[in-house]
């Protein structure tokens, strides 16, 4: 499961210090009370294939809506990244969670809402004084040029129309090092960046808090509301980058993006080409970002 053990001479094993499990009542105690009025129900899990899947199953089994509900796992087997990635899950080590929230205005309606997530995202981190947080187009929380943690939205029902979307945010908290091994890019987590432990219970409150603000105007709002504070921390404005597709590469500088939340990229030829999300990616071409 990816639990990293202490050894203590003549004494056998122990659990490392500061190892914190999830907990609901802790968790619950630390939303706002509107969170707590629009919260459907939160589900704190030891093990699951991924907490994406168990929301979507939950979607699917319900008679009314699931829309409000969080759900949480200790560990996945099957921890799910962007582009069919795995998600490397080590039990207790880092933040997996799932929110279910119903739109009906259709998939249109939605460009730009992963990197509303990430806006959200990055204020709980701030909140808790986790300094040099960026955000890189379109769903990744970056920390000193290295990744701390992805979102991945998934939609269920009517592309056109009423809809339910799940989002999954992973944050790495104190990741084993044996673990962090099967990532294949540069990463961090919040061990390592931070002067002071943080809790995950306090974590997970504050994102949710945070994520059911953006969720709670997101439709009426847009994107567009979010738009300079995305731009802000922006990981990779001017910095020169290929954004690739199954059969493309384009080379250009990222200088921000528009107001339904497209990357914006500009060639050597001085054009401004835009790019919509789905299954691009976006990468530096000198850097190890």
């Amino acid at each position: 499961m990816g639990l990293q053990l202490e050894s203590i001479k003549g004494r056998g094993y122990r659990l490392p210090q500061g190892f914190e499990l999830l907990d609901d009542e802790h968790i619950r105690a630390g939303l706002d009370q509107s969170v707590r009025e629009q919260l459907k129900d939160l589900h704190v899990h030891q093990s699951l294939e991924s907490t994406n899947k168990e929301a979507n199953q939950l979607v699917q089994q319900q008679t009314d809506t699931a829309s409000g509900t969080v759900i949480l796992s200790e560990y996945q087997t099957m921890g799910r990244g962007r582009r069919g990635k795995n998600w490397v899950s080590p039990f207790a080590a880092n933040l997996y969670l799932s929110m279910v929230w119903d739109f009906d205005q259709g998939a249109s309606a939605l460009q730009g809402l992963s990197l509303a997530i990430g806006v959200a995202v990055s204020r709980a981190l701030k909140q808790l004084k986790v300094e040099g947080v960026q955000l890189k187009w379109p769903n990744d929380i970056y920390i000193n040029n290295k990744k701390l943690g992805g979102i991945l939205l998934e939609m269920v029902g009517d592309p056109a129309g009423q809809c339910t979307v799940i989002i999954g945010i992973g944050i790495n908290h104190c990741m084993p090092e044996q673990s962090g091994q099967e990532i294949d890019q540069a990463w961090t987590d919040l061990s390592t960046v931070t002067r002071q432990p943080v809790s995950r219970n306090i974590l997970a409150a504050l994102i949710v808090n945070h994520c059911f603000d953006v969720l709670d105007d997101y439709q009426q709002k847009g994107f567009a509301s979010y738009q300079d504070e995305w731009q802000a921390i922006d990981a990779f404005k001017e910095t020169p980058a290929v954004v690739s597709t199954v059969n493309q590469s384009t080379i250009g500088t990222p200088v921000g993006v528009d107001e339904f939340g497209a990357l914006k990229m500009k060639l050597a030829s001085g054009e401004i080409k835009t790019f919509i999300g789905g299954e691009l990616s976006l990468r530096a071409l000198s850097a190890d970002k």
